[in-house]
Protein backbone atom coordinates (compact mmCIF):
# COMPACT_ATOMS: atom_id res chain seq x y z
CA UNK A 1 0.00 0.00 0.00
CA UNK A 2 1.46 3.40 -1.00
CA UNK A 3 2.06 6.12 1.56
CA UNK A 4 -0.81 8.58 2.05
CA UNK A 5 0.61 12.05 2.57
CA UNK A 6 -1.31 15.06 3.86
CA UNK A 7 -0.27 18.64 4.56
CA UNK A 8 -2.16 20.43 7.32
CA UNK A 9 -1.71 24.18 6.92
CA UNK A 10 -2.17 25.99 10.22
CA UNK A 11 -1.28 24.54 13.62
CA UNK A 12 -3.76 26.03 16.06
CA UNK A 13 -6.16 23.80 17.96
CA UNK A 14 -8.02 22.84 14.78
CA UNK A 15 -4.91 22.06 12.74
CA UNK A 16 -3.19 20.14 15.53
CA UNK A 17 -6.37 18.13 16.18
CA UNK A 18 -6.71 17.28 12.49
CA UNK A 19 -3.05 16.35 12.22
CA UNK A 20 -3.15 14.07 15.25
CA UNK A 21 -6.35 12.27 14.22
CA UNK A 22 -4.97 11.73 10.71
CA UNK A 23 -1.68 10.45 12.13
CA UNK A 24 -3.58 7.97 14.29
CA UNK A 25 -5.43 6.67 11.24
CA UNK A 26 -2.31 5.97 9.20
CA UNK A 27 -1.59 9.13 7.23
CA UNK A 28 1.88 10.63 6.91
CA UNK A 29 1.20 14.13 8.21
CA UNK A 30 3.12 17.38 7.97
CA UNK A 31 1.93 20.44 9.88
CA UNK A 32 2.94 23.77 8.38
CA UNK A 33 2.81 27.04 10.32
CA UNK A 34 5.11 30.07 10.58
CA UNK A 35 4.87 30.01 14.40
CA UNK A 36 5.18 27.23 16.95
CA UNK A 37 1.89 25.67 18.09
CA UNK A 38 0.78 27.06 21.43
CA UNK A 39 2.59 30.39 21.02
CA UNK A 40 0.92 33.72 21.77
CA UNK A 41 0.78 34.61 18.05
CA UNK A 42 -1.95 32.01 17.58
CA UNK A 43 -5.64 32.72 18.13
CA UNK A 44 -5.88 29.39 19.96
CA UNK A 45 -3.59 30.78 22.65
CA UNK A 46 -5.82 33.59 23.79
CA UNK A 47 -9.38 32.29 24.03
CA UNK A 48 -11.39 32.03 27.24
CA UNK A 49 -10.68 28.31 27.52
CA UNK A 50 -14.31 27.18 27.73
CA UNK A 51 -15.44 23.91 26.19
CA UNK A 52 -18.76 25.50 25.50
CA UNK A 53 -21.24 22.71 24.87
CA UNK A 54 -24.21 25.10 24.95
CA UNK A 55 -22.88 27.58 22.35
CA UNK A 56 -25.60 26.98 19.79
CA UNK A 57 -26.52 30.63 19.20
CA UNK A 58 -24.93 32.48 16.25
CA UNK A 59 -22.92 35.65 16.62
CA UNK A 60 -25.68 37.61 14.83
CA UNK A 61 -28.80 38.10 16.95
CA UNK A 62 -31.86 40.38 16.73
CA UNK A 63 -30.49 42.33 19.71
CA UNK A 64 -27.29 43.03 17.81
CA UNK A 65 -29.26 44.38 14.85
CA UNK A 66 -31.25 46.69 17.14
CA UNK A 67 -28.32 47.91 19.20
CA UNK A 68 -25.32 47.38 16.93
CA UNK A 69 -24.97 50.96 15.68
CA UNK A 70 -25.40 52.51 19.11
CA UNK A 71 -22.93 50.00 20.54
CA UNK A 72 -20.35 50.83 17.87
CA UNK A 73 -20.74 54.53 18.74
CA UNK A 74 -20.44 53.92 22.48
CA UNK A 75 -16.85 53.77 23.75
CA UNK A 76 -18.07 51.83 26.77
CA UNK A 77 -19.58 49.06 24.65
CA UNK A 78 -17.86 45.69 24.00
CA UNK A 79 -18.33 46.20 20.22
CA UNK A 80 -15.65 48.24 18.46
CA UNK A 81 -15.58 49.28 14.80
CA UNK A 82 -12.74 51.03 13.02
CA UNK A 83 -14.91 53.22 10.78
CA UNK A 84 -12.34 53.43 8.00
CA UNK A 85 -12.67 49.65 7.69
CA UNK A 86 -16.46 49.70 7.21
CA UNK A 87 -16.48 49.74 3.36
CA UNK A 88 -14.35 46.58 3.31
CA UNK A 89 -16.51 45.00 6.01
CA UNK A 90 -19.86 45.53 4.25
CA UNK A 91 -19.73 42.50 1.86
CA UNK A 92 -19.48 40.31 4.97
CA UNK A 93 -21.59 42.44 7.31
CA UNK A 94 -24.73 42.55 5.14
CA UNK A 95 -25.20 38.75 4.95
CA UNK A 96 -24.14 38.52 8.61
CA UNK A 97 -26.98 40.81 9.66
CA UNK A 98 -29.43 38.99 7.36
CA UNK A 99 -28.96 35.91 9.58
CA UNK A 100 -30.04 37.81 12.70
CA UNK A 101 -33.67 36.67 12.77
CA UNK A 102 -35.33 33.88 14.70
CA UNK A 103 -35.97 31.63 11.69
CA UNK A 104 -32.34 31.73 10.58
CA UNK A 105 -31.10 31.39 14.14
CA UNK A 106 -33.04 28.14 14.52
CA UNK A 107 -31.45 26.77 11.34
CA UNK A 108 -27.97 27.84 12.41
CA UNK A 109 -28.46 26.32 15.86
CA UNK A 110 -29.19 22.98 14.16
CA UNK A 111 -25.77 23.25 12.53
CA UNK A 112 -23.89 24.29 15.66
CA UNK A 113 -25.47 21.83 18.10
CA UNK A 114 -23.88 18.61 16.75
CA UNK A 115 -20.46 20.27 16.76
CA UNK A 116 -20.53 21.42 20.40
CA UNK A 117 -22.68 18.99 22.40
CA UNK A 118 -19.91 16.43 23.05
CA UNK A 119 -16.97 18.82 23.25
CA UNK A 120 -15.72 17.49 26.60
CA UNK A 121 -15.73 13.91 25.35
CA UNK A 122 -13.98 14.92 22.11
CA UNK A 123 -11.22 16.73 23.99
CA UNK A 124 -10.80 13.89 26.47
CA UNK A 125 -10.52 11.38 23.64
CA UNK A 126 -7.91 13.46 21.81
CA UNK A 127 -5.87 14.24 24.94
CA UNK A 128 -6.06 10.78 26.52
CA UNK A 129 -2.62 9.45 27.51
CA UNK A 130 -0.91 12.71 26.53
CA UNK A 131 0.48 15.53 28.68
CA UNK A 132 -2.38 17.69 27.37
CA UNK A 133 -4.84 15.71 29.51
CA UNK A 134 -3.78 17.59 32.65
CA UNK A 135 -5.06 20.90 31.26
CA UNK A 136 -8.71 19.79 31.10
CA UNK A 137 -10.51 21.19 34.16
CA UNK A 138 -13.97 20.26 35.44
CA UNK A 139 -16.56 22.24 37.38
CA UNK A 140 -19.49 24.59 36.90
CA UNK A 141 -20.06 27.50 34.54
CA UNK A 142 -21.91 30.52 35.91
CA UNK A 143 -23.48 33.40 34.02
CA UNK A 144 -23.68 36.58 36.12
CA UNK A 145 -26.41 39.20 35.67
CA UNK A 146 -26.90 42.56 37.40
CA UNK A 147 -30.46 41.44 38.17
CA UNK A 148 -33.11 38.98 37.09
CA UNK A 149 -34.43 41.41 34.47
CA UNK A 150 -31.10 41.15 32.66
CA UNK A 151 -31.61 37.40 32.34
CA UNK A 152 -35.26 37.66 31.34
CA UNK A 153 -34.45 40.14 28.57
CA UNK A 154 -33.07 37.27 26.47
CA UNK A 155 -35.70 34.58 26.94
CA UNK A 156 -35.29 33.41 23.34
CA UNK A 157 -31.68 32.29 23.86
CA UNK A 158 -32.52 30.52 27.11
CA UNK A 159 -35.45 28.70 25.51
CA UNK A 160 -33.33 27.68 22.52
CA UNK A 161 -30.73 26.16 24.80
CA UNK A 162 -33.39 24.32 26.77
CA UNK A 163 -34.66 22.78 23.51
CA UNK A 164 -31.21 21.25 23.06
CA UNK A 165 -31.07 19.96 26.62
CA UNK A 166 -28.91 22.70 28.10
CA UNK A 167 -30.63 23.27 31.44
CA UNK A 168 -29.46 25.57 34.20
CA UNK A 169 -30.23 26.38 37.81
CA UNK A 170 -30.93 29.88 39.07
CA UNK A 171 -28.86 31.56 41.79
CA UNK A 172 -29.83 34.45 44.04
CA UNK A 173 -27.37 37.02 45.38
CA UNK A 174 -27.06 34.92 48.53
CA UNK A 175 -26.29 31.83 46.46
CA UNK A 176 -23.64 33.71 44.48
CA UNK A 177 -21.71 34.99 47.50
CA UNK A 178 -21.98 31.68 49.31
CA UNK A 179 -20.07 30.15 46.38
CA UNK A 180 -17.75 33.10 45.82
CA UNK A 181 -17.72 35.86 48.47
CA UNK A 182 -15.46 38.02 46.29
CA UNK A 183 -18.18 38.80 43.72
CA UNK A 184 -19.11 42.47 43.97
CA UNK A 185 -22.59 43.85 44.73
CA UNK A 186 -23.27 44.72 41.07
CA UNK A 187 -24.37 41.12 40.41
CA UNK A 188 -27.50 39.84 42.12
CA UNK A 189 -28.70 37.00 39.85
CA UNK A 190 -26.99 34.14 38.04
CA UNK A 191 -27.56 30.89 36.18
CA UNK A 192 -25.32 27.88 36.64
CA UNK A 193 -24.59 25.05 34.21
CA UNK A 194 -23.35 21.92 35.93
CA UNK A 195 -20.65 19.51 34.78
CA UNK A 196 -18.70 21.90 32.57
CA UNK A 197 -15.12 21.74 31.32
CA UNK A 198 -12.49 24.29 30.44
CA UNK A 199 -8.83 24.33 29.45
CA UNK A 200 -6.58 25.76 32.17
CA UNK A 201 -3.93 26.89 29.65
CA UNK A 202 -5.04 26.91 26.00
CA UNK A 203 -1.51 27.64 24.79
CA UNK A 204 -0.01 24.89 26.93
CA UNK A 205 -2.72 22.50 25.83
CA UNK A 206 -2.11 23.03 22.11
CA UNK A 207 1.66 22.81 22.64
CA UNK A 208 1.28 19.51 24.53
CA UNK A 209 -0.90 17.99 21.80
CA UNK A 210 1.62 19.14 19.20
CA UNK A 211 4.56 17.60 21.07
CA UNK A 212 2.67 14.30 21.31
CA UNK A 213 2.00 14.47 17.56
CA UNK A 214 5.66 15.10 16.80
CA UNK A 215 6.97 12.48 19.25
CA UNK A 216 4.86 9.86 17.47
CA UNK A 217 6.03 10.53 13.93
CA UNK A 218 4.27 13.74 12.94
CA UNK A 219 6.30 16.26 10.96
CA UNK A 220 6.43 20.04 11.28
CA UNK A 221 7.55 22.74 8.85
CA UNK A 222 7.90 26.17 10.46
CA UNK A 223 7.26 28.00 7.19
CA UNK A 224 4.67 30.41 5.81
CA UNK A 225 2.36 29.21 3.02
CA UNK A 226 1.64 31.89 0.43
CA UNK A 227 -0.54 30.00 -2.07
CA UNK A 228 -2.42 26.76 -2.61
CA UNK A 229 -2.96 24.81 -5.84
CA UNK A 230 -5.70 22.18 -6.09
CA UNK A 231 -5.76 19.18 -8.41
CA UNK A 232 -4.83 15.51 -8.59
CA UNK A 233 -1.55 16.29 -6.84
CA UNK A 234 -2.25 19.45 -4.83
CA UNK A 235 0.56 21.66 -3.59
CA UNK A 236 1.41 24.68 -1.50
CA UNK A 237 4.00 27.34 -2.24
CA UNK A 238 6.06 28.56 0.68
CA UNK A 239 7.58 31.94 1.36
CA UNK A 240 10.99 31.76 -0.29
CA UNK A 241 9.77 29.76 -3.28
CA UNK A 242 9.76 26.13 -2.12
CA UNK A 243 6.79 23.95 -3.11
CA UNK A 244 5.34 21.04 -1.10
CA UNK A 245 3.12 18.35 -2.66
CA UNK A 246 0.74 15.88 -1.01
CA UNK A 247 -2.28 13.70 -1.70
CA UNK A 248 -4.48 16.01 0.36
CA UNK A 249 -4.11 19.52 1.72
CA UNK A 250 -6.07 20.73 4.74
CA UNK A 251 -6.53 24.48 5.20
CA UNK A 252 -6.93 25.32 8.89
CA UNK A 253 -5.42 28.79 9.00
CA UNK A 254 -8.20 30.50 10.94
CA UNK A 255 -8.84 34.13 10.09
CA UNK A 256 -6.07 34.03 7.46
CA UNK A 257 -7.90 31.32 5.52
CA UNK A 258 -9.85 33.75 3.35
CA UNK A 259 -6.67 35.13 1.79
CA UNK A 260 -5.17 31.70 1.29
CA UNK A 261 -8.34 30.20 -0.19
CA UNK A 262 -8.44 32.93 -2.85
CA UNK A 263 -5.08 31.71 -4.17
CA UNK A 264 -6.71 28.34 -4.92
CA UNK A 265 -9.36 30.00 -7.09
CA UNK A 266 -12.44 30.26 -4.86
CA UNK A 267 -13.79 32.78 -2.36
CA UNK A 268 -15.38 32.34 1.04
CA UNK A 269 -16.93 34.99 3.25
CA UNK A 270 -14.72 35.14 6.32
CA UNK A 271 -13.97 38.02 8.66
CA UNK A 272 -11.35 38.54 11.36
CA UNK A 273 -13.54 39.20 14.39
CA UNK A 274 -10.89 40.49 16.75
CA UNK A 275 -11.00 39.62 20.44
CA UNK A 276 -8.95 40.63 23.47
CA UNK A 277 -7.95 39.24 26.81
CA UNK A 278 -6.17 40.32 29.93
CA UNK A 279 -4.40 37.80 32.15
CA UNK A 280 -3.94 38.74 35.79
CA UNK A 281 -0.80 36.86 36.80
CA UNK A 282 -0.68 35.28 40.27
CA UNK A 283 -3.91 36.97 41.40
CA UNK A 284 -4.58 37.57 45.09
CA UNK A 285 -7.62 35.35 44.57
CA UNK A 286 -9.28 33.79 41.57
CA UNK A 287 -12.62 32.53 40.31
CA UNK A 288 -13.72 29.08 41.50
CA UNK A 289 -15.00 28.37 37.98
CA UNK A 290 -15.55 30.28 34.71
CA UNK A 291 -17.99 33.21 34.69
CA UNK A 292 -19.83 34.76 31.77
CA UNK A 293 -20.33 38.43 32.60
CA UNK A 294 -23.60 39.09 30.78
CA UNK A 295 -23.70 42.88 30.76
CA UNK A 296 -20.05 43.35 29.82
CA UNK A 297 -19.94 40.42 27.36
CA UNK A 298 -16.74 38.76 28.51
CA UNK A 299 -15.75 35.49 30.14
CA UNK A 300 -13.55 35.23 33.21
CA UNK A 301 -11.72 31.92 33.60
CA UNK A 302 -9.33 30.56 36.22
CA UNK A 303 -6.15 29.53 34.42
CA UNK A 304 -2.87 28.01 35.58
CA UNK A 305 -1.24 30.81 37.58
CA UNK A 306 -3.60 33.46 36.24
CA UNK A 307 -7.13 34.77 35.98
CA UNK A 308 -8.09 35.49 32.37
CA UNK A 309 -10.81 37.89 31.21
CA UNK A 310 -11.52 37.36 27.51
CA UNK A 311 -14.03 38.83 25.11
CA UNK A 312 -14.81 41.99 23.13
CA UNK A 313 -15.53 42.24 19.41
CA UNK A 314 -13.55 44.55 17.16
CA UNK A 315 -13.84 44.89 13.39
CA UNK A 316 -10.63 46.39 12.04
CA UNK A 317 -9.27 43.76 9.65
CA UNK A 318 -6.44 41.28 9.94
CA UNK A 319 -3.46 43.58 10.06
CA UNK A 320 -4.42 46.63 12.13
CA UNK A 321 -2.56 46.96 15.44
CA UNK A 322 -4.28 46.26 18.75
CA UNK A 323 -6.06 49.14 20.46
CA UNK A 324 -6.18 50.17 24.12
CA UNK A 325 -9.93 50.69 24.57
CA UNK A 326 -10.94 46.98 24.70
CA UNK A 327 -8.21 46.30 27.28
CA UNK A 328 -9.38 49.21 29.43
CA UNK A 329 -12.95 47.95 29.21
CA UNK A 330 -11.91 44.45 30.30
CA UNK A 331 -10.09 45.90 33.31
CA UNK A 332 -13.18 47.91 34.21
CA UNK A 333 -15.32 44.78 33.90
CA UNK A 334 -13.04 42.72 36.15
CA UNK A 335 -13.09 45.47 38.78
CA UNK A 336 -16.90 45.41 38.73
CA UNK A 337 -16.99 41.64 39.30
CA UNK A 338 -14.09 41.59 41.77
CA UNK A 339 -13.77 45.04 43.40
CA UNK A 340 -11.17 43.72 45.81
CA UNK A 341 -8.82 42.19 43.24
CA UNK A 342 -5.58 44.12 42.60
CA UNK A 343 -4.75 44.40 38.90
CA UNK A 344 -1.03 44.95 39.39
CA UNK A 345 0.35 42.51 36.82
CA UNK A 346 -1.88 42.38 33.75
CA UNK A 347 -0.84 40.93 30.41
CA UNK A 348 -2.90 42.13 27.40
CA UNK A 349 -3.46 40.11 24.24
CA UNK A 350 -5.34 40.44 20.95
CA UNK A 351 -6.32 37.70 18.49
CA UNK A 352 -8.50 37.20 15.43
CA UNK A 353 -11.53 34.92 15.41
CA UNK A 354 -12.42 33.49 11.97
CA UNK A 355 -16.14 34.20 11.59
CA UNK A 356 -18.50 33.50 8.68
CA UNK A 357 -21.75 35.42 8.06
CA UNK A 358 -23.81 32.43 9.27
CA UNK A 359 -21.52 31.66 12.24
CA UNK A 360 -21.02 28.12 10.94
CA UNK A 361 -17.52 26.78 10.32
CA UNK A 362 -16.25 25.81 6.89
CA UNK A 363 -15.59 22.07 6.77
CA UNK A 364 -15.09 19.92 3.70
CA UNK A 365 -14.01 20.04 0.08
CA UNK A 366 -15.16 22.46 -2.60
CA UNK A 367 -16.20 21.06 -5.98
CA UNK A 368 -13.90 23.65 -7.57
CA UNK A 369 -10.73 22.70 -5.68
CA UNK A 370 -10.28 18.91 -5.55
CA UNK A 371 -8.10 17.48 -2.79
CA UNK A 372 -8.04 20.75 -0.85
CA UNK A 373 -10.09 20.37 2.33
CA UNK A 374 -11.33 23.34 4.34
CA UNK A 375 -11.39 23.45 8.15
CA UNK A 376 -11.77 26.93 9.65
CA UNK A 377 -14.39 29.46 10.73
CA UNK A 378 -14.82 28.46 14.37
CA UNK A 379 -15.73 32.03 15.45
CA UNK A 380 -16.01 32.08 19.28
CA UNK A 381 -16.02 28.27 19.57
CA UNK A 382 -12.80 27.28 17.79
CA UNK A 383 -11.35 25.63 20.88
CA UNK A 384 -14.67 23.96 21.65
CA UNK A 385 -15.02 22.28 18.26
CA UNK A 386 -11.37 21.77 17.27
CA UNK A 387 -11.08 18.05 18.17
CA UNK A 388 -14.51 17.30 16.69
CA UNK A 389 -13.50 18.96 13.42
CA UNK A 390 -10.31 16.90 13.48
CA UNK A 391 -12.28 13.69 13.81
CA UNK A 392 -14.70 14.74 11.05
CA UNK A 393 -11.85 15.51 8.65
CA UNK A 394 -10.25 12.17 9.48
CA UNK A 395 -13.51 10.40 8.61
CA UNK A 396 -13.92 12.32 5.37
CA UNK A 397 -10.39 11.49 4.23
CA UNK A 398 -11.01 7.83 5.03
CA UNK A 399 -14.03 7.90 2.69
CA UNK A 400 -16.49 7.53 5.56
CA UNK A 401 -19.61 9.64 5.84
CA UNK A 402 -19.81 11.18 9.33
CA UNK A 403 -22.96 10.46 11.32
CA UNK A 404 -24.21 14.02 10.82
CA UNK A 405 -25.26 16.28 7.96
CA UNK A 406 -22.16 18.04 6.61
CA UNK A 407 -24.01 20.22 4.08
CA UNK A 408 -24.31 23.29 6.38
CA UNK A 409 -20.52 23.59 6.58
CA UNK A 410 -19.46 23.14 2.95
CA UNK A 411 -17.36 25.93 1.40
CA UNK A 412 -19.55 26.07 -1.71
CA UNK A 413 -22.44 27.53 0.32
CA UNK A 414 -20.95 30.98 -0.26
Amino acid sequence: MSEKRVLVIGAGITGVSIAEWLRRTGWTVSLVDPVLPGSAEQTSYGNAGLLSRNSIMPAATPTLVKKGLSMALDSGSPLFLRWSYLPRLLPWLIPFLSNANEDRIRVIAEGLAPLVFDTAEQHQSLAKDTVAEKYISHGEYIKLFPNRAGHDADVFSAEMRKQYGHVFEELTREDIVSRDPNVGPAYTFATVFKDYCWIASPGGYVAALFEHFREHGGQFEQRRVVSVAAGDRPSVSLEGGDVLHADKIILSTGAWSGKLVRTSGIRVKLEAERGYHISIRDPAFTAPQPYMISDAKFIMTPMNGALRAAGMVEFAGLDAPATEAPIALLKKGVRKVYPGLPLDIVEPWMGRRPTTPDSLPVIGESRSTPNVVHAYGGQHIGLTIGPKVGRLISSLLAGKQPNMDMAPYLPDRF
